[in-house]
């Protein structure tokens, strides 16, 4: 219970982003969304990291790798987010969130230059053909379009690299530190576009945007992620189990909050994309038996 209580939040309130995110470009530009999220969380964070708990601030070669780590994980690919939602259904959002090992996994080898095991090839090819199978339909009723999912592949090929760049070191800060100037960094880095292409007129600023905002920063951001570090000091390797429930809460809030289908292709989908992902964490699953 004491493990199970935690991840089973962390997996619902994770999920809960594509939804909360679907909500807040109904009333604005999505390049705005995501400006206003940057700018209220970072600094939120960075306030209780340093004025509150005292930490020192990142020296100049940090502040280096966090502008790149900002600049993959936060610009590239939380802007490639919120600009696809608005032309693919939030349980697509929530699927392809959950491929993100998977693409670790390719990008990690071709950086590594170290050959694809059978069972992790078997395993990305199975992700694919999983989303590709649960959208199938959704084109066909223009809940997704074609420039929707490359906007979304973009973003979780970019997310991938980013955890890739990030374990490459040793990082001193404290990962409040860490999250804070790299949302921040990020939002800056992202200011320009929005300011060139962001549809100001047309966006409204209701409830329904700033219950979108709030969603996005607390439940999300700060708690979801509070859980993750929780249940990674736990045991990492049934941390990493919880992702598998996100698709799963992602497609239960898309059809009973936005009203979007669900059709024997989202749950065979569903499948493959789960298949994938044990074949392509298997390493990591076996490892953590042996310790167990």
């Amino acid at each position: 219970m004491k493990f199970f209580l935690p991840g089973l939040l962390f997996a619902a309130l994770w999920a809960s982003a594509s939804a909360a995110t679907k909500f807040g470009v109904l009333s604005v530009d999505p390049l705005i969304l995501a400006q206003i999220r940057f700018f209220i969380a970072g600094p939120l964070m960075l306030l209780v990291a340093h004025g509150i708990q005292r930490n020192a601030l990142p020296n100049r070669l940090e502040f280096t790798r966090l502008t790149i780590f900002a600049l993959l994980n936060t610009t590239i690919y939380l802007g490639a987010f919120v600009l696809a939602l608005k032309q693919v259904s939030a349980g697509i959002g929530s699927l392809s969130t959950a491929t993100n090992p998977l693409f670790i996994t390719l990008i990690s080898a071709l950086w590594l230059r170290r050959p694809i095991r059978w069972y992790e090839g078997l395993g990305i090819a199975l992700g694919m053909a999983g989303v590709l199978l649960a959208t199938y339909p959704l084109l066909e009723g223009s809940y997704a379009t074609l420039s929707g999912l490359l906007i979304l592949l973009g973003g979780m090929v970019s997310v991938s690299a980013a955890t890739v760049y990030y374990a490459r070191f040793t990082w001193q800060l404290p990962n409040l530190v860490i999250n804070g100037w790299q949302v921040l960094i990020g939002g800056i880095l992202l200011l320009p576009f929005t300011l060139l292409f962001a549809d100001f007129d047309h966006s409204h600023y209701d409830a329904r945007f700033w219950g979108s905002v709030f969603w996005l920063i607390i439940p999300v951001s700060v708690i979801g992620l509070q859980l993750w570090f929780y249940l990674v000091r736990q045991d990492a390797v049934q941390a990493s189990l919880w992702l598998f429930l996100c698709p799963i809460f992602g497609f239960a809030y898309s059809s009973i909050l936005l009203d979007e289908p669900l059709t024997i292709y989202t749950f065979l989908g569903t499948v493959l994309v789960l298949a994938g992902l044990y074949l392509g964490q298997r390493d990591k699953f076996q490892k953590g038996k042996k310790v167990a």
